[in-house]
């Protein structure tokens, strides 16, 4: 499988503060890859520096096959990308708005490739409306719009969902599946809502402090031997005491605050639900908990905070 992305012992050093540490790294054609860390972990840098915005330290990018400093027009003419924000003129519509940045880019779209690109991107409808009146999510959306207009191979998306509501998260939820499966991009996206990269990642780095920490796809990385399972019981002491004197002593974990946790495999948590009914516990809930957000409060330095507020 080709590699869009390849990063090779990366480093970012301002002043005293190195914001990348020697970062490696890989993204292949047709990932949607998620990118995530604690703020000021150093994942806006590390795309800064991919976009050429800034330039590394140490260590080399290559993308495409190509190095990027030699060859930073052609990576580029390949790459779309919407840092936080996306930078819009409000008072134009976003039918203007795509055919000037079309024009930046040395493109000449039709009438109606600029209707379809609005329309894929969910504002068909709103194309003669100024940008002004739109919500944050429709001028997130209007910014993929425009960072996908020269048609490249890869879209590069930082915090696409800051500042969104409910609606606005699934939108562009959507829109990244969309573009990986219909549209065969690779979707290269950064984000702190660990629960939106877990729906459409197909593989996931994981950096802290400006390392990596872990890197793989989601099925190696979401083991369903290793399943978090919380319990709560009308009394959840009696129900303690009466597990670690059964089969399910073995899969205890330490408490966080006062819910029972038990590490077992996903197809054992019907069983153990049934076991809970027949010695009589008054069960209000069995939730596994195997999730992204586990994972990276496993592998990141926020279990410390974590802990520090449920110990």
């Amino acid at each position: 499988m080709q590699n869009i992305i390849s990063v090779t012992g990366l480093t970012k050093q301002f002043k005293n503060l190195t914001a990348v540490d020697n970062l490696s790294f890989s993204v292949n054609d047709g990932d949607v890859y998620g990118f995530l860390g604690q703020n000021g972990a150093g994942k806006s840098t590390t795309i800064r520096m991919l976009l050429t915005l800034i330039q590394p330290t140490a260590g080399s990018i290559n993308m495409f096959g190509l190095d990027l400093q030699k060859s930073r027009r052609q990576v580029l003419q390949q790459t779309g990308a919407v840092i936080e924000k996306p930078d819009v003129y409000k008072y134009l519509s976003a039918r203007e708005n795509l055919k000037l940045f079309a024009a930046l880019s040395g493109i000449k779209p039709t009438q109606n490739q600029l209707m379809a690109q609005l329309d894929m991107v969910g504002l068909s409808g709103r194309e003669n409306d100024k940008v002004k009146t739109f919500s944050q999510g429709m001028k997130q959306r209007l910014g993929i719009a425009i960072a996908l207009i020269h048609d490249p191979k890869l879209i590069i998306l930082d915090e696409p969902t800051n500042g969104l509501d409910p609606q606005g998260i699934a939108d562009i939820r959507n829109l990244i599946l969309h573009l990986s499966r219909e549209k065969g991009k690779t979707v290269f996206v950064s984000s702190h809502l660990l629960s939106e990269i877990e729906q459409v990642a197909t593989r996931v780095l994981i950096i802290d402090k400006g390392k990596k920490v872990i890197e793989g796809s989601a099925q190696e990385l979401f083991d369903p031997s290793q399943t978090i399972v919380e319990v709560d019981t009308l009394n959840n002491e009696t129900t303690l005491a009466q597990l670690q004197q059964s089969q399910w002593q073995a899969a205890l974990q330490p408490r966080r605050s006062h819910t029972i946790i038990l590490k077992l495999n996903r197809t054992s948590i019907p069983q153990l639900h049934i076991w809970l009914v027949q010695q009589g516990l008054q069960v209000l809930s069995v939730q596994p908990r195997h999730s992204l957000e586990d994972l990276f409060l496993q592998v990141t330095s926020g279990k410390q905070h974590v802990e520090a507020f449920t110990n």
